[in-house]
């Protein structure tokens, strides 16, 4: 089990204080171990409680009412700081009114986890408004899958991707397809399918493989809608639209907005989508040998989100920019290339870059090992992209 500093960095500054820590992510991306961490590193077992929810053992405390009789027979008349951590609590129904009350009737600090970005879009919001922070978790970065997997190599990431536990799988290439595949299923099937009411599976089988297909291609629903029309099946855009929200909601996908640079402005057509995880990609639509410069692309989008950026496709004078990442109000633009192999191909990923006038950080990411800076644009191989801080 490796540390997950990043993430833990930005809970410390919350531990102990009056806001509930939420922890949210793709299913099987190390929320549960975060979780141990925290208990770790807090170290009052005396004064704390824990539930998997996904434990058969805890099914009965899957309501409010149960749960908050249980916690408050384990508190009873204590007036210490309590430490509460509640894994995948979506699993509870109105799980938000116990939650909201143990804050109120307790000196408590809070933890839990869902495997779905639902958790905050209802009732919790209102009830604790302002008295929760969130944290979205990612499989692993790069840096952390060298960490947990010595010996292996960048080519092994571009294979295999990030989720944590293949770890325990490594040398074993088709244990971990098999393994990745099912962790696609189980993520379709509970946190797609079954939390939306999904009637037609195939259909959002379909849409999932256009968009692997696509990721990182600018696309928009209506054209997904007569894509499937071209092969004689009638799908709205608002069908469409659904589903694929529905797939974002449970962490599947990242979707990216357009942004006009000199304009400053949000387009609202055509997003780009990315899957959060390219080793889930590769496992059930393979093909990334063939269509390793989108995978590249999908490797950088989820890094910057996981380091913390708002993310953006930018577009200039026409020309597109792949990534604007903003965090702490201050830009740093990213062009991904697989080669830089002819001039034409530098020409374009230096200069589209070259348009945007200001001082900001400006990078090209691919996968060639000879530093191609110029013009203050920085060139950086895609590994020691993934190792430095930016």
């Amino acid at each position: 089990m490796i540390k997950r500093e990043l993430y833990m960095e930005q809970i410390r500054p919350f531990i102990g204080k009056d806001v509930v820590k939420v922890i949210t992510g793709l299913r099987r991306s190390g929320k549960s171990v975060l979780l141990d961490l925290l208990r770790d590193e807090i170290g009052d077992p005396k004064h704390s409680v824990y539930l998997n929810f996904e434990s058969k053992q805890n099914e009965k405390y899957a309501n409010a009412d149960t749960l908050y009789d249980y916690v408050t027979k384990k508190i009873g008349c204590s007036k210490d700081k309590w430490y509460l951590f509640f894994d995948e609590i979506q699993e509870v129904n109105n799980w938000e009114g116990a939650i909201n009350s143990f804050r109120v009737d307790f000196d408590a600090d809070i933890y839990v986890t869902g495997s779905n970005a639902k958790l905050l879009s209802g009732e919790l919001a209102t009830l604790i408004s302002g008295r929760y922070v969130q944290f979205v978790i990612y499989p692993l970065s790069y840096r952390e899958f060298l960490l947990l997997n010595e010996g292996k190599n960048f080519a092994d990431y571009l294979k295999l991707g990030g989720m944590p536990f293949i770890n325990n799988i490594i040398a074993d290439e088709k244990a971990i397809h098999l393994y990745l595949e099912d962790l696609y299923n189980s993520v379709v099937l509970k946190d797609v399918v079954k939390r939306n009411n999904i009637r037609d599976v195939d259909l959002l089988d379909r849409i999932i493989t256009y968009i692997l297909a696509n990721v990182g291609q600018t696309f928009s629903a209506s054209s997904i809608s007569k894509y499937f029309k071209s092969e004689q099946r009638k799908v709205s855009t608002d069908t469409v639209l659904n589903y694929i929200k529905a797939c974002e909601e449970a962490y599947l996908f990242y979707k990216l907005k357009r942004q006009d640079i000199k304009g400053k402005k949000i387009l609202q057509v055509a997003e780009k989508y990315f899957i959060v995880d390219h080793g889930l990609r590769e496992a059930v639509y393979g093909k990334t040998a063939e269509d390793i410069g989108q995978v590249l692309e999908n490797i950088v989008c989820i890094e910057l989100l996981r380091r913390g950026y708002e993310v953006t496709v930018g577009t200039i004078d026409g020309q597109e920019i792949d990534f604007i990442g903003v965090k702490n109000n201050e830009p740093i633009y990213v062009q991904v290339a697989y080669l830089l192999a002819d001039k034409k191909t530098q020409d374009r990923e230096f200069g589209n870059l070259l348009k945007i006038e200001d001082n900001f950080p400006k990078l090209v990411v691919s996968m060639d090992t000879l530093d191609m800076s110029r013009n203050g644009i920085k060139h950086l191989n895609i590994e020691r992209f993934l190792s430095e801080e930016l």
